[in-house]
């Protein structure tokens, strides 16, 4: 789980202190404060990192002289300017320093690059950011990115902003077995290709399906076959009016998406993570229609029909070229209808 941090700016007032330590409580892991303001987080439940010892996490600067007095709740500042600056962190989380908060004035990603390599499982790596796009982006970096960041919010919206975001990394996507009932061909019609930014692996793919309620798993084109190479950053998605998922549990139209947009990629097992779309192309083909049954609800998806267009199984996929009547594959459901892609629990909305 990556850790989320604030730094209380000394120099604002103190009810915004206050507030942003409330919103705080139970959104990040640890306040690093002032002396003076460690009072302020009294009564909450949230660590706190200071110098002073009444904190839970004792905070030192990088040029302290580490030794035996160092326990292991304390946690350093370093500022990375340089490979000398590196080199200091590498032998600090060596060390055995259960934290270090780093700051990168200059460069921003290739020294958190270097130190994600070298300090992997050997301490908790902490970016000191100085905004929320910052923190995204070391978040991210070298795909596994940094253990967590330390932001310095304006206001409870910085907060709960971050936090949306690291909820987004971690998503979880609960699928069921669904019971194919109709495989038929329909004609031709616009479907979307997503090429993402991402590499797939087989079970992996998106969620695509005619009704927001149920969302059928369209594997990656990750498959070899004798007639054209896998292309594992595509998704062969469906019609132009498809629904799609994506992060924060939002569905969008196929028809809406472009470069740059972020997309819900999910396995069989429900992990889900966000890629960035590279392109998106949409062509006439000829398509197939799918439906399939959950518990007596009846679903359907339109996509291509070819053979490279997989569905996803618990165990396995199958080409929908290959698809029949009593075959199992993976769905998403839901209750409810959907306002502008949010769910609205208690809406009546018929989709057929």
């Amino acid at each position: 789980m990556k850790q989320l941090w604030i730094r209380i700016d000394p120099n604002t007032t103190s009810s915004n202190k206050a507030e942003l330590l409330k919103t705080a409580e139970g959104r990040c892991d640890v306040a690093v404060l002032r002396p003076a303001d460690l009072a302020l987080a009294s009564g909450l439940k949230l660590k706190t990192a200071s110098t002073d010892e009444r904190s839970e996490i004792k905070l030192l600067s990088g040029d302290h002289d580490v030794g035996e007095s160092v326990s292991g709740n304390s946690a350093l500042e370093v500022v990375v300017k340089d490979n000398s600056d590196e080199q200091k962190v590498v032998r600090l989380a060596a060390l055995g320093i259960r934290y270090i908060l780093v700051r990168c004035p200059n460069w921003k990603i290739i020294p958190l690059e270097n130190l994600i390599a070298r300090t992997r499982n050997k301490a908790v790596l902490l970016a000191d950011v100085a905004n929320l796009s910052d923190a995204k982006v070391a978040l991210q970096t070298l795909e596994l990115g940094v253990d967590g960041v330390v932001i310095t919010p304006n206001s409870p919206n910085d907060i709960e902003e971050m936090e949306r975001f690291l909820k987004q990394m971690q998503e979880k996507v609960a699928l069921v077995r669904g019971n194919v009932t109709v495989v038929r061909p329909i004609g031709t019609g616009a479907r979307v290709c997503v090429d993402t930014c991402e590499l797939m692996v087989p079970g992996e793919g998106m969620l695509v399906g005619s009704q927001s309620s149920g969302l059928f798993l369209v594997e990656a084109e990750v498959h070899k076959n004798p007639h054209v190479e896998p292309r594992p950053f595509r998704a062969n998605a469906g019609p132009v009016s498809s629904y799609v998922l994506s992060p924060g549990q939002k569905t969008r139209y196929l028809s809406e998406l472009k470069a740059g947009d972020e997309v819900l990629i999910v396995d069989r097992s429900g992990r889900a993570r966000t890629g960035h779309i590279g392109r998106v192309k949409i062509e006439r083909r000829p398509m197939v229609l799918v439906e399939t049954e959950v518990n007596g609800r009846l679903f359907a998806l339109i996509v291509q029909n070819a053979e490279t267009v997989r569905l996803v199984s618990d165990e396995a996929s199958k080409s929908v070229s290959e698809l029949k009547s009593g075959d199992e594959v993976l769905v998403r459901i839901e209750d409810g209808g959907r306002h502008f892609g949010t769910l609205v629990a208690d809406e009546m909305v018929i989709e057929r």
